[in-house]
């Protein structure tokens, strides 16, 4: 019984040192994007307001006979008519301040008159009230002409995805369920490519994209997708490969060709692989500032919001508050892609290397 019980209770101990650790590990993980998120919601005021918390807040006022007077939080023991060993602290209007005493008065009892504190108002604490300013977002949305920007943006991404679905495809099933000669070495060969840096063939590409007029349109942009990439095709090919070819030639007995089996049996079963696919193009193409800057550097009508968004940080450099509630609203649509799609992406990247 007692082994019992301090098994249950060791358990209990890592059970609660594990999530602790993952807490802390989410609660560092997370403070940049909630700093991000109050930053965008303030005033240029409220940034330069000295000892003001980190969310968007203002400092507490009261209106006494036409005038905004301060709020502070006084300890009442050093305050005139009070307990001297009182502990209460309340929150006074200040009227007169000074350096030795400060006047306040009680915005819960004005009729009471003026109170006398033995305290300078300078070391006393405020209270602060939520005051989050929505405009932001709106004045970045008329300046940055937003909907143009996210059209552009998801047009890029969307049509990119479709070319790296069908190409990746169409490659991964070749090269997972196809023998034929030299099939190993040219599958070597593609991955190989994932270590030649682009800017190697930056050059020569853009020169061939210049001379057949493609440059300032999107061209040169969405056609290569159309054409698979080693990443993706090496994901999709360990995923097929975990799928049985026993389906395969059940299916070529009943008379179907390699299109109506990848068609009818390996895409119905690649779900998840193929929305990690998914996620993962999305999130690059929304991100992807190089390209777009080289060949649509001409068209300021086309630009993707990861090009207009640094421009517009440079312009409005001094307002920080207005890049933080920029750079917000470009992230928000991947992120409410990720947590849709979360449960098939992690099953996807999972099952991709388990097998072969």
């Amino acid at each position: 019984m007692n082994k019992s019980i301090r098994h249950k209770f060791l358990k209990g101990v890592n059970i609660t040192m594990v999530t602790g650790v993952t807490m802390g590990v989410l609660v560092i993980f997370l403070a940049p994007f909630v700093f991000m998120v109050f930053t965008s919601l303030k005033t240029q005021g409220q940034l330069a307001q000295i000892g003001a918390p980190i969310w968007p807040a203002k400092p507490a006022v009261y209106s006494y006979n036409d005038a905004e007077l301060e709020v502070f939080k006084v300890p009442m023991a050093n305050c005139s008519g009070q307990d001297p060993n009182s502990t209460a602290i309340k929150e006074l209007a200040a009227k007169k301040k000074g350096r030795q005493s400060t006047v306040f008065i009680d915005p819960s009892n004005p009729e009471a008159g003026e109170i006398t504190c033995k305290v300078s108002w300078r070391a006393l604490e405020r209270p602060w009230t939520w005051s989050a300013e929505w405009g932001n977002y709106s004045e970045v949305i008329k300046t940055l002409d937003y909907p143009r920007l996210l059209w552009n943006t998801s047009f890029y991404a969307i049509m990119t995805e479709i070319g790296v679905l069908i190409s990746c495809t169409l490659v991964a099933f070749g090269f997972s369920r196809f023998r034929f000669p030299g099939r190993d070495f040219l599958f070597t060969l593609l991955v190989s490519t994932i270590f030649l840096p682009g800017f190697v063939t930056l050059i020569p590409t853009y020169t061939f994209f210049q001379k057949i007029g493609w440059v300032g349109t999107w061209l040169p942009l969405i056609i290569p997708s159309f054409f698979a990439n080693a990443y993706d095709v090496f994901l999709l090919r360990q995923y097929f490969m975990t799928l049985p070819r026993e389906l395969d030639e059940a299916a070529m007995m009943d008379g179907a060709g390699p299109l109506r089996v990848l068609w009818s049996i390996i895409i119905p079963q690649s779900y998840p692989a193929l929305i990690a696919i998914t996620v993962f193009h999305i999130v690059f193409a929304w991100n992807d500032y190089f390209g777009p800057l080289v060949y649509l550097s001409t068209n300021r009508a086309a630009w993707p919001i990861s090009v207009a968004l640094p421009i517009f940080n440079g312009i409005y450099g001094s307002k920080p508050e207005l890049i933080q509630a920029g750079a917000l609203m470009a992230i928000i649509l991947p992120l409410i892609l990720f947590f849709v799609a979360q449960r098939f992406f992690v099953q996807g990247i999972v099952i991709t290397g388990v097998e072969k």
